[in-house]
Parts: C-alpha cells; sequence; structure tokens
C-alpha cells in the first residue's frame, strides 16, 4: 500500500521540470481523490487504493513530460471566476486580469451605462466573462476564430450563469460589420515564431495560433491597432495584452492608428504588459 505522503514525495521527484513541484503533486493528486487538498494535509498517511494510484500515476506521468496542469485538472482560475480550460484554449494567466482592471477602470471613469464591451479572441472567455461578471448591465461580444475556443468559453457562461455574453465565430473585426463598442480588449498572440519559448515547457501543449504573433511578434497587434478604431466609439479604449519588450511598438502602431491618450500599464514584476489607447472624441 502506498500512503498520501509517499505518493506525494514521488510525483516531487518526477517533475524536474516543474517550478512548482510540490503544489503540482498535490492538485494532481486532490483531483485523482476527488478531495479537497487540505485533505491530504490532514491524513498524510491514508492509504491509497489500486485505483486511486492508477489514476494519479496517469497524470504524473503527463505531467512528468511537460503537459499543465490546468489542462490535466480541466480548470483555472482567472478572476475568482472557476473556468473549464481544455488544450483548444490559451491558459488564463494572471497578467491577463490587467486587461479587465484596465476596462473597469475607463468605464468608472466615464461614467459609462450598459456598455458595449467586445473581446478580441476570447478563447476561454476568461477576460469577457469577467467583465460580463463585474458588468451585469454590460452587452459584452465574445469573438474568436477558433470553433473549439469559442464552444468552451460558451461553456463557461453557461456554468457561470452569465447571459450578457454573444459569442461570435470569425475572424478580427469581419463578422461586427459597422458595430462600435465603447471598450475593445483583445490578448492576442504576440510571441514571435521563432521564439524559443514556443518550444519549451508548458507552452508546447498551448495553442499555437494564440500564441505565434509572426516574425517580430506584431502581427497580429498591428491587426488590432489599425482596424480597432474603427469599431471605438468616440473616446472608446482599447486595451491589448503584449510582450514586456513590446510597449514601445505597441504605442507607435497605436499612434499611427490615430489613438491618443496613449498609455502602458504594469504587471506584478513591474513590466509593461498592457497598452491603453482611446478613440478620439467626435469633432
Amino acid at each position: 500500500m502506498t500512503s498520501v505522503n509517499e505518493a506525494l514525495r514521488i510525483a516531487r521527484s518526477r517533475f524536474t521540470q516543474s517550478s512548482t513541484p510540490a503544489l503540482d503533486a498535490e492538485l494532481l493528486l486532490a483531483h485523482a481523490l476527488g478531495r479537497k487538498r487540505a485533505w491530504l494535509h490532514a491524513w498524510p498517511e491514508a492509504q491509497l487504493t489500486a485505483p486511486d494510484l492508477e489514476a494519479f500515476e496517469e497524470l504524473v506521468t503527463r505531467r512528468a513530460v511537460g503537459e499543465p496542469v490546468a489542462y490535466l485538472l480541466g480548470e483555472r482560475e482567472f478572476w475568482s471566476l472557476g473556468l473549464e480550460v481544455t488544450p483548444d484554449v490559451l491558459i488564463p494567466r494572471p497578467e491577463t486580469e490587467g486587461l479587465v482592471e484596465a476596462a473597469l477602470a475607463h468605464l468608472r471613469a466615464h461614467a459609462v451605462t450598459e456598455p458595449a464591451i467586445l473581446d478580441v479572441g476570447t478563447g476561454s472567455g476568461c477576460v469577457a466573462l469577467a467583465l460580463a461578471h463585474e458588468r451585469p448591465d454590460a452587452r459584452v461580444t465574445a469573438l474568436d476564430a477558433s470553433g473549439p475556443a469559442l464552444a468552451v468559453a460558451r461553456r463557461n457562461a453557461e456554468r457561470l450563469g452569465l447571459l450578457n455574453v454573444e459569442f461570435v465565430l470569425g475572424e478580427w473585426f469581419l463578422p461586427l460589420g459597422a458595430r462600435r463598442f465603447d471598450v475593445i480588449v483583445s490578448n492576442p498572440p504576440y510571441v514571435p515564431s521563432e521564439d524559443p519559448h514556443l518550444r519549451a515547457g508548458d507552452v508546447r501543449f498551448e495553442p499555437v495560433t494564440a500564441l505565434d504573433g509572426g516574425s517580430d511578434g506584431l502581427d497580429a497587434l498591428r491587426e488590432l491597432a489599425a482596424a480597432a478604431p474603427h469599431h471605438l466609439v468616440p473616446g472608446g479604449l482599447l486595451a491589448v495584452e503584449h510582450g514586456p519588450d513590446q510597449a514601445q511598438p505597441v504605442a507607435a502602431l497605436f499612434r499611427d492608428a490615430g489613438l491618443v491618450d496613449i498609455d502602458a500599464l504594469a504587471d506584478a514584476a513591474g513590466l509593461a504588459r498592457i497598452t491603453l489607447g482611446r478613440g478620439p472624441q467626435a469633432a
């Protein structure tokens, strides 16, 4: 028989590529057992059954070769919302919450009621659904070119009971016609194609179309900067996430597109990760 403690010890020793081997082991064992992590600490000498060990071993084997814990668990928390995640969508990351913060701050500062909000490349729906949750009066449009990704976002809205979100399938702004929005947010692909990070660690298992931003990482950001102003109300906000070394070129793209009041927001590490710009006010 194998105890909880022994199973965790063996798993930790196999997660040589992970920066959080102890946490990974606990999350996966709790998932395999259908228990909370607290139970593992309360009952470290509890003996695992053969089916429990088999289920845990499968998860450990997959994690040991780099498969992300979020995909193994099938969920990730974002903005305190529990979201389903699958290999069809990018795993939500803490820095992306800055898009939610920026959008909410803009709407408060300008006292916008019943705002129209667009999330371009919604993926799991994390940003769109966080905004829909925080602003029940909003009309949120979640746009993605991937049908499977959009299906994940739709399921997340259903499990959260969010009814103020519309899901649209299509490339960029093409399905939207002449519609305009008070806020447009996006976490687009922005990693340069030859960046070694695309072929390392957990990222290897994520959809490359949600990560690869072309030779310089700016292909999608160019599209957004050029097209978004035509879909903003006067004074509306465009907020995009980008790499820590891309703030200056993104700001230049915003200026070239006629956006004003351009600013950058830093993440918890002090790196500029989000650029903001507003559409010019009507003459």
